[in-house]
């Protein structure tokens, strides 16, 4: 497949959501209903003792609940604001733009909308796309930093309304081949339905090199994907993402290791003695740079490689 064969961006404002709602009060995604335009009940807008990571192996026993966030512990797979939050901080300033291809149920955004960062969110489920905007429906006091957060349908693999080299910072959470099935295999070219590993990365290559094609030089990228078993054995589903987008171009810049805790009715069932082989518990933060001269000055100081 081409770029040309995969669906092009359409942008779903806040008018849309609107009316959308008016019709439709709850979208189903993988087999999970969520409903749509209630009334928020935020108890805070900012995490209670946050703090800057500073290591790489990063570990979030309790998943963030503020601003709107509780909303979102129902969608599978999504990952914590704390994540988000970190990333942005440390890679973006006020005022950047930000964006997050993958965009799910809405966590980056909420977090760039709460930061004053400019995000764009993209996703080729419709449905998670009205989730998001529905997650977004919240007021800021006047002291916060202004942003404009902007949504669209549209494919990964082809962000075709985004400029070359426009973004400040990309930062996503692909579905990890088949683990979890958003749309129950009714969204043609949904990542998160490819059973074939080798497909998988094919297409993982595609949207690292849009990430690139995006993504202002000397800037970076985020990603971060876990792996799987398959008939016992491991399947380094991260180390070939991580490859798709060292062959984009990028460099890596940091591998964090992000312990899985939301993880509790497997931990419950797990009994390591009966069983071969070790429990997953760990996913893969890989951070790219894009570099001003092509990696050039990584690459010859680095021969040793």
């Amino acid at each position: 497949m081409t770029k040309n064969d995969f669906i092009e961006m359409k942008e779903v404002t806040f008018e849309d959501y609107k009316n959308f709602i008016k019709k439709t009060p709850e979208v189903t995604i993988e087999n999970v209903k969520f409903k749509l335009g209630q009334k928020k009940e935020i108890k805070e807008l900012q995490p209670r003792n946050f703090k800057i990571e500073n290591s790489t192996v990063w570990s979030f026993p309790e998943r963030g609940s503020w601003a709107t966030h509780y909303l979102n512990s129902k969608y599978r797979g999504n990952w914590a604001p704390e994540i988000a939050r970190n990333l942005i901080i440390k890679y973006t300033k006020e005022g950047d733009l930000v964006l997050d291809q993958m965009v799910g149920s809405g966590t980056t955004l909420i977090e760039c909308k709460l930061l004053g960062r400019n995000g764009i969110g993209v996703d080729i489920n419709p449905s998670s796309i009205m989730v998001t905007r529905d997650r977004l429906d919240f007021s800021l006091p006047e002291n916060f930093p202004k942003s404009i957060q902007k949504t669209y349908i549209g494919d990964a693999r082809n962000l075709n309304l985004i400029k070359n080299e426009s973004i400040d910072f990309v930062l996503t959470h692909p579905p990890y081949a088949n683990i979890i099935s958003y749309s129950n295999n009714k969204i043609p070219g949904d990542l998160s339905s490819f059973r074939n590993l080798n497909s998988f990365i094919n297409e993982m290559k595609k949207i690292a090199e849009e990430s690139y094609r995006v993504l202002k030089k000397g800037k970076h990228c985020a990603i971060l994907i876990g792996d799987t078993r398959r008939n016992k054995h491991y399947v380094p589903v991260a180390f070939r993402v991580m490859q798709a987008f060292l062959e984009a171009g990028f460099v890596l810049k940091e591998d964090i290791i992000k312990i899985q805790w939301n993880m509790k009715s497997t931990r419950e069932k797990w009994g390591g003695n009966k069983y071969d082989f070790y429990l997953i518990s760990h996913e893969h933060l890989f951070i790219f740079r894009k570099m001003e001269d092509g990696g050039k000055i990584l690459k010859d100081s680095l021969k040793w490689w």
